[in-house]
């Protein structure tokens, strides 16, 4: 995962909001953990993996600029394996194109895009099972996009801090984006999604509502500096951030939303005991 220095952090934030095969290099251990390649027709995605053989396969997508650290932020597989454990399922986190030792192509990095490699990500690792979402930021739009497109193979949602069009500001994409370039360079991955991002709010408007499956949405109303610059670098505020969200909810005969003033955007770090907890409700309710 790429360093950052603290001014660079909060202007990362803020982006965070707008927001086949497989070839083993690291055979499964006793523990179930295992690091594999899955080959795309054009690249590979490298995909960090922990089995207990679980009836449902749990599959994380990351926020805008983020790779697989944003769920073993330590970079110790122990953190995969105890996350796991914690929730007593199999678990599936990869780098998307472009980040850490995954491949790119040319492509546009529109949510369309994404979709389409987390749907291949998915077929390789869920072998016929359900899958429980999760997504964070960016990662939220992606993983509703694979719910609408695959309600046959989605069995719930978490969505953490999701982006949402109803609440991110096009106008303030180039904001992202310069960021981005300026920091990384055009060819970073995260700077490639951020291009996308005034397309991908237009996709998201034009979404139908998601499959009636069990839904959790987690919100963070903390009133920090970082919420504070987003809201007003959207022209928003956290009400209508929380608004948004719950647009989420629309057709959904079990939807719960929780607020949350501890957290941060990233609540996965901040509060990781709430998401814990919110799986395992998730997965209670599932046959």
């Amino acid at each position: 995962m790429f360093k950052t220095n603290a001014n660079l952090l909060k202007t990362l934030f803020l982006i965070g909001l707008f927001l086949i095969s497989c070839s083993k290099d690291d055979h499964e251990n006793s523990s179930g953990y295992s690091e594999s390649f899955v080959n795309l027709a054009t690249h590979q995605l490298k995909a960090y993996s922990v089995s207990k053989k679980s009836k449902y396969l749990i599959v994380c997508e990351s926020g805008l600029g983020d790779g697989h650290e944003s769920w073993m932020p330590s970079g110790e597989k122990s953190e995969l394996i105890d996350f796991s454990s914690a929730v007593n399922s199999d678990i599936l986190i990869y780098d998307r194109a472009g980040y850490g030792k995954s491949g790119i192509d040319n492509k546009q990095r529109d949510i369309n895009t994404l979709r389409i490699e987390l749907e291949a990500m998915i077929d390789k690792y869920a072998k016929g099972r359900k899958v429980i979402l999760i997504g964070h930021s960016l990662g939220g739009m992606i993983i509703r996009d694979y719910a609408i497109k695959n309600p046959d193979k989605s069995a719930a949602i978490l969505f953490i801090d999701p982006m949402h069009e109803k609440y991110n500001n096009p106008e303030a994409a180039s904001i992202v984006y310069d960021a981005f370039v300026k920091a990384y360079g055009a060819n970073f991955a995260g700077a490639k999604e951020a291009k996308e991002i005034t397309t991908d709010l237009a996709y998201g408007s034009s979404l139908p509502i998601l499959p009636n499956i069990p839904v959790v949405v987690l919100t963070s109303m903390k009133p920090d500096e970082n919420n504070n610059t987003a809201d007003e670098i959207n022209k928003q505020n956290r009400e209508k951030w929380f608004e948004a969200h719950e647009q989420l909810g629309k057709g959904i005969t079990d939807f719960t939303h929780i607020a949350t003033v501890k957290s941060g955007h990233y609540i996965h770090h901040d509060e990781p005991e709430l998401v814990i907890d919110n799986i395992k409700f998730l997965i209670s309710k599932l046959p």
